[in-house]
């Protein structure tokens, strides 16, 4: 790997990133906590070993002091999709980080655009959004804003090809592709639980066994979480199902909380 790589986050897709980059040399991990910290160690550990992956796991160094990315030369941040958390944490990498290096955002929905001029750097910004599990899903969308340089472009794309991702770039656009298309789905099986009350195992066998898809819409907005999946829907324009609202207000987010449309 030709970036020295850190990464800003410790929820999954922080850890994806990290497990992914471990296969092709060291990357940093910045946790906001002690705890945060170790959470992020042992799943790291854990998805290594799933993977049976040849990788010293001692390739991911997780740091709780945002100094440590001072030499950093490639800077991903993948914490929560909240314009307000993500702007400013952009501006104090900015800050830390060295002049040349480039600063990417793992943002699934919001704007690039304006993420780019928070972090004061727009010529050397852009979003990176890999999808969960990071480690198996091959596609990486790449929104570069206006004034990204062709630098900037040729470097996103070589940490794609040393990820073996396929990068696809896409217009700053609510959702970008995927998310655009796939959340009106999403929270429609939900409306038609509403409807129907039907059970989730049976909206997701039916998506499964009936057009072929990999996870039922129900499951796949459990392993999004859905505090996530409604800030999505948000961004995007979509009307949040009731359901969501008060599986959220009951903090059942998914799998990450143990349960959601589904037991975990």
């Amino acid at each position: 790997m030709n970036e020295r790589l850190a990464i800003v986050g410790s929820g999954a897709i922080a850890c994806g990133l990290a497990s992914t980059a471990a296969h092709h040399g060291p990357v940093l991990l910045l946790a906001r906590s002690q705890s945060s910290a170790d959470r992020a160690k042992t799943t790291v550990e854990k998805t290594l070993s799933r993977m049976e992956a040849q990788v010293d796991p001692g390739h991911v160094q997780v740091v709780t002091d945002v100094q440590a990315l001072a030499d950093a030369t490639f800077v991903v941040e993948a914490v929560v999709e909240d314009m307000d958390v993500k702007a400013p944490l952009l501006a104090e990498l900015n800050g830390i980080a060295p002049a040349d290096a480039v600063l990417a955002s793992t943002t699934s929905s919001l704007s690039v655009e304006q993420l780019a001029q928070a972090s004061g750097r727009a010529e050397r910004f852009l979003g990176l959004h890999v999808f969960n599990p990071v480690t198996r899903m091959k596609l990486v969308e790449l929104v570069f804003p206006k004034a990204a340089s062709q630098q900037t472009r040729e470097r996103a794309l070589a940490l794609c090809d040393t990820f073996e991702k396929v990068p696809v770039e896409i217009p700053d656009v609510p959702g970008f592709v995927v998310n655009r298309l796939l959340f009106p789905y999403l929270f429609s099986a939900v409306r038609l639980q509403e409807e129907t009350g039907l059970d989730a195992n049976s909206i997701d066998t039916c998506m499964k066994l009936g057009a072929g898809h990999p996870m039922g819409p129900l499951a796949l907005l459990d392993l999004v979480g859905l505090d996530v999946s409604k800030a999505i829907g948000e961004t995007i324009g979509e009307t949040i199902p009731a359901r969501v609202n008060e599986l959220i207000d009951q903090g059942a987010l998914g799998r990450k909380s143990g349960s959601g449309f589904h037991t975990y």
